[in-house]
């Protein structure tokens, strides 16, 4: 008893401990700010097909003279793949300025719900798309719940199923050759009915149903060789967050999995590959004033100069990059987009203000 009350005292007293942890806070009269990064987003849409082969399939050429697919198998057809860069800020890259005494450097800055994040010109309203957009701005950048519609196109059942069951009894040979002989039947008699090669008389109404019915009961027997497929749509979101330490800038952006569809990366399946070839930033020329040349060959005013320098804010020029999307040996998708993280990290004086 004694060792479970020591217990539930020592976890208590950890517990203020964590909280204040997780409770951490910015500096106070500081102005703190996130540079920006690039999530790229991909909304995929495509198509699985689950494929169930017929029992009778290994005799379709004998005596139907047709080929068909022999193996159950899944395949998934990409139908649709949409990118779209979204802006968020990058929490492993954050500043805190005293701007007591210094100018505000607002002009670089832009408040976002993940706080202020800043850029090399924060004037863009409308032509940024925010990863977590607030309820004011588009959500184009929220990922809604989605969900897989399934649509079955052909159907093993019903019909199909007892024709199956009165054969039962003969080889699968022997029933395939009678399945084949009633589908050859068959169409003889819409041949027949169709022409007005029979004993039986047909007005307009009655010859169509005929026609239907034969058609239907020849596509039951057909479904026996050729099988049927189930089809489902399929319809998800991704996120591909480059990052500027990795080498080389190829990222599994996705899997097709045979047996879940679209997955992520970390799934089992094919890998759908990003590859983002950065396109290179020049360095900047350093023009120095006469006033900054002759206080750098003076040493006795170099303790001045630093006393009035300004403090720095930080920003980023992102680096436009090429972005191809490949699955397999086939180019899906190939475009431009700025990616913040792999551009260049540089700063401006805070006492400077853009207008």
């Amino acid at each position: 008893m004694r060792s479970i009350l020591r217990f539930s005292i020592a976890v208590m007293m950890l517990i203020p401990v964590v909280a204040s942890a997780q409770k951490q806070s910015d500096p106070q009269g500081y102005l703190t700010y996130s540079l920006p990064s690039t999530t790229i987003m991909l909304e995929v849409e495509g198509v699985q097909e689950t494929f169930y082969a017929g029992p009778y399939a290994k005799y379709a050429e004998k005596y139907l003279g047709i080929k068909v697919r022999q193996q159950n198998d899944t395949v998934i057809r990409l139908t649709q793949v949409r990118m779209k860069p979204l802006v968020e800020a990058d929490q492993s890259r954050r500043y805190s300025l005293n701007v007591k005494t210094k100018r505000n450097g607002s002009s670089l800055l832009k408040l976002s719900t993940e706080g202020l994040i800043a850029f090399s010109d924060a004037q863009f309203d409308g032509s940024m798309a925010w990863r977590f957009p607030t309820t004011e701005q588009n959500c184009s950048g929220v990922a809604s719940d989605l969900t897989s519609a399934t649509v079955a196109l052909y159907q093993n059942g019903g019909r199909a199923s007892s024709i199956n069951n009165i054969l039962v009894g003969r080889s699968a040979e022997q029933r395939a050759a009678e399945a084949a002989e009633m589908i050859l039947k068959l169409r003889t008699q819409r041949m027949q009915i169709v022409t007005g090669d029979t004993d039986a008389t047909f007005d307009g109404e009655a010859m169509g149903a005929a026609i239907t019915e034969i058609t239907r009961l020849e596509e039951e027997y057909m479904r026996l060789f050729t099988g049927y497929s189930d089809m489902k749509n399929l319809s998800m979101r991704f996120d591909v967050i480059p990052s500027a330490s990795q080498e080389e800038q190829v990222y599994v952006a996705f899997r097709l999995s045979k047996a879940d569809g679209l997955v992520p990366a970390d799934h089992e399946g094919q890998p759908v590959i990003m590859q983002i070839i950065p396109q290179e930033i020049a360095a900047p020329e350093v023009v120095e004033t006469a006033a900054a040349t002759e206080t750098a060959g003076d040493a006795s005013t170099a303790a001045p100069a630093r006393k009035n320098a300004s403090v720095l804010a930080y920003y980023r020029i992102p680096a436009v990059c090429t972005v191809k999307l490949v699955s397999g040996d086939n180019l899906l998708l190939q475009t431009r987009i700025p990616i913040y993280q792999l551009g260049q990290e540089s700063s401006v004086p805070m006492n400077v203000i853009f207008k």
